[in-house]
């Protein structure tokens, strides 16, 4: 089996590198905080210093970082993965990042040999648990079909959405759905309280009609439960929202739904809960 190099181990990352293992594929694990790695090298992953080492090692190199400019760090420069890898490695970034970066990333690659997609994923710190990841891929078929086994054991539904920066592209259509969903949410459930409901028994029912959606189903009982632990961060929520709002003014579409969602979040994150998850921003309504 292919020999697979995994850069991140954040909420997601960690059990997206687990399943990978568990699948027996032999693992090459890098993060800042090597502690973040700990249990994974117990249960068999080799922990490698530097990036640059573990690019050399391995046949695929997966990252899962946190911001462009992480992204742009782990791929670029002289410790980088691109200037380390060997001709006719598969590097996927499935950080939520540029559909610019992603392209660059492509073309280096391309230059160098190399095999590159960007894939971002969808689903929360539940789905990367399950290996039941939205996965959605830009780059080339062949490439996709080459690297599609081991996608499939991080996730379900994984589709081809065109050339390199169309998985981006298509993460931003996925953040701007859940940006003003996730206020119709704690909206329904401030209703349901401050009307004298029982909220669980309105979530038993609406969730199941024409309102369902991911986040009604697990999200909404968090808040109930006062349970606001990151399964995706506000921080890296308000990240992607910048950057489909760019996106968006770069093909001159207006999207307020989207621009009220990031200032509600903007507001949370400097209330303190950068750090908590995106269903804090039921706590706007709690509080008021």
């Amino acid at each position: 089996m292919k020999t697979i190099g995994f850069i991140g181990l954040g909420v997601m990352g960690k059990s997206m590198a687990r399943n990978l293992l568990k699948a027996g594929y032999p693992l090459l694990v890098y993060t800042r905080t090597k502690e973040k790695a700990d249990d994974l090298i117990a249960e068999g992953a080799v922990w490698k210093q530097t990036v640059a080492q573990l690019a050399k090692e391995a046949d695929v190199v997966i990252t899962m970082v946190g911001y462009p400019k992480d992204v742009e760090e782990v791929y670029f420069g002289e410790e980088g993965i691109l200037a380390n890898v060997k001709e006719g490695t598969y590097v996927i970034d499935m950080t939520t990042s540029t559909p610019s970066l992603a392209e660059k990333i492509y073309q280096a690659a391309k230059e160098r040999n190399v095999y590159a997609l960007d894939a971002p994923v969808s689903g929360g710190d539940i789905g990367a648990k399950e290996g039941k990841l939205t996965i959605m891929v830009g780059g080339d078929e062949e490439v996709f079909s080459a690297c599609k086994p081991i996608l499939e054991r991080l996730g379900t539904n994984i589709v081809l959405q065109g050339k390199a920066g169309a998985g981006q592209h298509a993460k931003m259509c996925n953040q701007i759905a859940i940006a003003s969903n996730m206020i119709g949410v704690c909206e329904a459930l401030a209703y349901a309280k401050r009307s004298g409901l029982d909220p669980l028994k309105v979530l038993e029912s609406i969730s199941q009609g024409a309102a369902g959606s991911w986040s009604l189903s697990n999200l909404a009982p968090r808040m109930l439960a006062g349970d606001f632990q990151p399964g995706f961060y506000v921080k890296h929520f308000i990240k992607d929202m910048k950057i489909a709002l760019e996106e968006a003014e770069k093909m001159n579409l207006q999207l307020p739904g989207l621009a009220l969602a990031k200032s509600m979040y903007e507001e949370l994150a400097k209330a303190g809960e950068e750090n908590s998850g995106t269903q804090a921003l039921y706590k706007r309504y709690v509080q008021e």
